[in-house]
């Protein structure tokens, strides 16, 4: 009989990888029995990354979810872990060091044994600080290589970096193949090599189903030595998700390794109530697509957990794209040809911009940049005009050091704009924050919180905190869910009845009522909107997304009757978890600032006039 294998559940991802959002606090908590029930998993992932978010988003206070998700599993003495970005701590944007130290030792108390560290570059100096904060505050630092497939990321590029990792204190190892791309052979390579150097170090494998090799990776790295396999289950495993347990544990059974048994009756309530949970709500951001395996994803290498959100993305970006299509009596485009064309332009970019290992937030980056630039590109423009600060900041070095080296036109662009590259420590860029964040909390009569976990969550999503505080993230959130519940149900007689929309005809704006056939309009049908504004040029939205005028407390909001200059910042529009800068194409006064933060705009909305 060969060694044991232990199963993780990764719960979270599960959700992540499949769309938008996870289930809510009471869901969680109505699950995690059955699935202690299902006597079968040693680990379980329960926050981390856009699960913190995710809370907020619903109106919900993540801090109180954690307690007490965590909490059945601990009683079972199931081990819980957690996702943690590094420099990024739980969000797309570096993060100060003293809000790192503090995430720790929240996450510790909140009943959190495990951080899955990962830097989205592979550079150790983001990751080595978080292995000392995560011992600190007595949790157990498990380390990452991200798994990507290029020229320069060999099977001894990452034994090195896990040497590393492991000198610097690393208690555990993580190959997290987050696109399903590693190689099956390789990963078995760099599993033996670490288990040759450290056979004490446990390794556990995580790795995503859709580009179709992890069954095989699976297999080798179990046969290399393995110990941990995260694996996913219906109706949410394969896909762009994860492979599903009963499939795992029957191939590893075969294959002579001891594997748990699993309790059959409690697995099928655990499936029962995930689809309970996707009929409530969560399935109206899930794309049925991401339940197909796709060899194309071999290509551009974009993760599992990345490809849920990116089917919700896709549905704004193609709106746009056509609106442009339908003003100049172009042919649409659909979903699937935008998709084709985004994987292509991924594949292009990558190499130009130096091979970030497409994980959270760099993936992003580089399908948010790759997707600027076919929307450009639809739109007659060229490569390249939209790139967010936070991609600058990966591209100049200020978020750590690229595998690979810049296309020449991409130099050439950060030398015209006059921006500088950074060789230096990422973390030296973003000082301490905390007081200033206690001091914002205390004017606003906010509590700090059990163990300043209310402290940690606005310094770690300062945006989303406030949203949630005021209760627009709430009622935004129950909206959406209406709307699209709405959109679903309708049927098709609703797409004939007379709509109301705002035209705007020489600058004025109209109240008008759409209908198709012939139909009988009352006379306030066609009316004229006045809306009392400043005067001045137009500030028109670029893409679509959420305004917001700042994106942290560090900075100062515009205001009418600040004066700005050409290339000043005015504001943000967030779109696809990435903060666009947004800046004055000429100088002048600001008379009106049309939307509020948190809006969602979509492009060519009037965000300000300028005067």
């Amino acid at each position: 009989m060969k060694k044991e294998i232990k199963f993780s559940l990764v719960f979270r991802d599960m959700w992540q990888s499949a769309g938008k959002y996870v289930p809510r606090v009471d869901q969680l908590v109505k699950v995690a029995p059955a699935i202690v029930e299902m006597g079968c998993f040693a680990r379980v992932e329960t926050n981390g990354g856009g699960f913190e978010q995710v809370n907020l988003l619903f109106g919900e206070n993540p801090n109180k979810a954690v307690r007490e998700w965590t909490k059945p599993f601990h009683k079972a003495g199931i081990q819980t872990h957690m996702l943690d970005r590094a420099l990024n701590g739980l969000r797309m944007s570096p993060v100060p060091a003293d809000v790192r130290k503090l995430f720790y030792k929240v996450k510790k108390a909140q009943g959190t044994d495990i951080t899955r560290t990962f830097c989205g570059l592979n550079d150790v100096r983001n990751i080595i600080p978080s292995i000392t904060y995560a011992k600190e505050a007595g949790m157990i630092s498990q380390c990452s290589l991200c798994i990507t497939h290029s020229p320069i990321h060999t099977v001894e590029y990452y034994t090195n970096m896990a040497l590393k990792l492991i000198k610097a204190g690393a208690d555990e190892i993580c190959i997290k193949d987050m696109a399903g791309i590693g190689r099956p052979v390789s990963l078995g390579k760099i599993v033996a090599n670490i288990k040759a150097a450290h056979p004490d170090i446990p390794v556990q494998y995580h790795s995503h189903a859709g580009p179709g090799f992890n069954m095989a990776s699976i297999l080798e790295v179990c046969e290399a030595g393995c110990d941990y396999i995260d694996v996913g289950m219906e109706p949410l495993s394969w896909g762009t998700g994860h492979a599903d347990l009963l499939s795992v544990q029957a191939m590893l059974k075969d294959a002579g390794f001891q594997v748990p048994e699993i309790n059959m009756e409690a697995y099928m309530k655990v499936r029962a109530l995930v689809q309970e949970f996707m009929d409530d709500f969560l399935g109206l951001y899930i794309s049925p697509k991401n339940r197909l395996m796709n060899s194309l994803l071999i290509a551009p290498g974009l993760p599992g957990g990345m490809m849920g959100s990116l089917m919700a993305d896709l549905e704004t970006n193609l709106e746009s794209i056509n609106k442009y299509k339908a003003k100049r009596n172009l042919p649409f485009m659909t979903q699937d040809q935008l998709l084709i064309k985004l994987f292509n332009e991924v594949a292009y970019v990558w190499p130009r911009v130096g091979y970030p290992p497409l994980v959270t937030p760099f993936s992003q980056y580089v399908k948010n940049l790759s997707m600027m630039n076919v929307i450009a590109m639809e739109k007659g423009k060229e490569r390249w005009g939209m790139i967010a600060d936070d991609i600058w900041d990966m591209l100049l070095g200020k978020a750590g050091k690229l595998p690979g080296e810049l296309a020449p036109e991409i130099i050439e662009k950060a030398e015209r704009e006059g921006r500088k590259f950074f060789t230096g420590n990422p973390q030296e860029n973003y000082p301490d924050a905390l007081d200033k964040y206690r001091k914002l909390m205390k004017e606003n009569k906010w509590e700090l919180g059990e163990d300043d976990e209310e402290l940690f969550e606005y310094a770690m999503h300062p945006a989303q905190y406030e949203a949630y505080q005021s209760g627009k993230a709430k009622e935004d959130f129950l909206e959406d869910v209406e709307k699209r519940r709405a959109e679903r149900d309708k049927s098709p007689l609703d797409d004939a009845k007379p709509k109301t929309l705002t035209v705007q005809v020489d600058g004025q704006a109209y109240r008008v009522t759409v209908a198709y056939g012939d139909i009988d309009l009352p006379a306030s049908a066609t009316e004229m909107v006045t809306a009392p504004v400043g005067e001045g040029q137009d500030v028109p939205a670029p893409l679509e997304g959420k305004f917001f005028l700042t994106k942290n407390a560090q900075e100062t909001p515009l205001k009418v009757g600040d004066k700005v200059e050409k290339g000043d910042l005015l504001c943000y529009i967030e779109a696809m978890k990435t903060y666009n800068a947004i800046r004055a194409d000429f100088g002048g006064t600001v008379t009106a600032i049309c939307v509020n933060s948190g809006d969602s705009i979509s492009e060519d909305d009037v965000l300000m006039k300028i005067g």
